[in-house]
């Protein structure tokens, strides 16, 4: 058995594209516990990283820290699963799609690490818990303006709001009092 601490650089799409990904070159941290059984060698880890986005709510960048965790064999190319060694008769070439392979006592540890930290981000980012988001009518950030909201019209009142608007201040004061009921006379009268 033997432990190792690595730090690499970050591969390309690392992440959720256009959501949360890990930046191409990002430091990230292994540490690596490698393990050899009678099959090949169990590597068992854990990859910390820092992962930018931005907020599903409200749009704004956000940073995220990765923690995870992962376990994978990587069998020896001769062996079957119980590590004897093959007959050319029985290879299944099914069974070895899923099967990761020492390759001139090498490992290629890319696929795990991708499948464990794309696993470990969250596939929809908030900058914080109680994020509100959007406002959907005009587009600002409601943790910005807490009090913000619109005046809700009702469309089967619309139409009168349009006649409200024509009427002028100055016709209104002359709709008052005796004015008022003249007009009204004149309406019945008619």
């Amino acid at each position: 058995m033997q432990r190792l601490t690595r730090t690499i650089d970050a591969p390309k799409d690392l992440g959720l594209q256009g959501v949360i990904e890990v930046p191409e070159g990002a430091p990230v941290e292994l540490d690596l516990r490698l393990e050899s059984v009678m099959e090949g060698v169990l590597v068992t880890g854990t990859a910390r990283a820092s992962a930018k986005g931005e907020c599903v709510r409200c749009l704004e960048p956000l940073d995220h820290e990765v923690d995870a965790d992962f376990q994978e064999m990587f069998s020896y190319p001769d062996a079957d699963d119980r590590g004897r060694p093959k007959d050319d008769a029985g290879d299944d070439a099914e069974d070895d799609e899923d099967t990761l392979f020492l390759e001139d006592g090498l490992f290629d540890l890319e696929p795990v690490l991708r499948d464990a930290v794309v696993l470990a981000l969250p596939m929809q980012p908030v900058c914080q818990e109680d994020c509100e988001g959007l406002c959907s009518e005009c587009g600002v950030r409601l943790a910005d303006e807490p009090g913000h909201h619109h005046d809700a019209v009702d469309i089967r009142w619309a139409a009168l709001q349009g006649l409200a608007g024509t009427i002028q201040d100055g016709e209104k004061d002359e709709m008052s009092g005796a004015d008022a009921e003249a007009g009204v006379d004149e309406k019945q009268e008619k």
